[in-house]
């Protein structure tokens, strides 16, 4: 019955010890998961039925999510973070360029400036995968 006694406790103290681990993240783990549903938003943006104002919503959405990261970053991931809003930066450029003249070339430098996007916080997470 003693022995007993003395595995329930060891399981759930291991059970107790899993969980918080867990819950223990980094703030900058939270903002970069934001940072990802956002270009995920953005990349799933359907511009022929909603037009480019869904992709601009977006974008100013994963700008929020972008300024709360380098927030929680601090410095440690300041490079990194700043080649994510360069692109972003550069995807909010072609899109109001292709929303002033809408043509093939202008909507093909959209698609480009989504994949950098992409490319980029590829990048982040690789660097932040020792983090979170």
């Amino acid at each position: 019955m003693r022995r007993m006694t003395w595995v329930s406790a060891g399981a759930a103290l291991v059970l107790l010890g899993a969980g918080a681990c867990g819950s223990d993240s980094p703030a900058v783990c939270n903002s970069l998961d934001e940072v990802q549903n956002s270009i995920n938003q953005v990349k799933n943006a359907n511009v022929s039925e909603n037009g480019l104002t869904q992709l601009k919503t977006d974008l100013q959405a994963l700008q929020t999510d972008l300024q709360q990261l380098k927030a929680d970053a601090k410095t440690q991931f300041t490079a990194q973070v700043t080649a994510v809003q360069a692109a972003a930066d550069q995807l909010r450029s072609t899109v109001a360029s292709a929303k002033t003249t809408p043509s093939a070339a202008t909507l093909g430098n959209v698609r480009t400036a989504v994949a950098g996007l992409g490319t980029s916080l590829q990048q982040l997470g690789d660097s932040m995968s020792g983090t979170c």
